[in-house]
């Protein structure tokens, strides 16, 4: 196999991209659609610049996508596949709780 590091880089520049809760809280927020930059700063209850900030950075680094509507910005996933990468993180990390509570629990005992 060919490991390529650019490739590698830009893989790791992403995962980055996920290291924020809030951001992280701002790609499910958008699960189910686009939404304004103001109904996601209600929603999640942040400032509307905290959230801004946070999508710019989700913007360039393509996983969000930006739609103006008169004074209003919209935002987006770029990519279904997103989401089902969070779910499958989620996913892991449920089963490595369990694991350890599994463990905490012999250890106890």
């Amino acid at each position: 196999m060919d490991y390529d590091p650019e490739i590698y880089k830009l893989k790791a520049e992403l995962c980055k991209t996920f290291s924020e809760p809030k951001r992280l809280i701002m790609i499910d927020a958008l699960r189910d659609g686009e939404r304004a930059v103001g109904a996601l700063a209600r929603m999640l209850e942040l400032d509307q610049a905290v959230v801004s900030r946070h999508l710019g950075i989700l913007r360039d680094r393509g996983v969000v996508k930006a739609r103006r509507d008169g004074t209003s910005i919209y935002y987006s996933l770029s990519d279904p596949k997103i989401c089902e990468a969070c779910d499958l993180v989620h996913e892991i990390l449920l089963t490595q709780i369990k694991k350890n509570g599994e463990l905490a629990e012999k250890l106890v005992i």
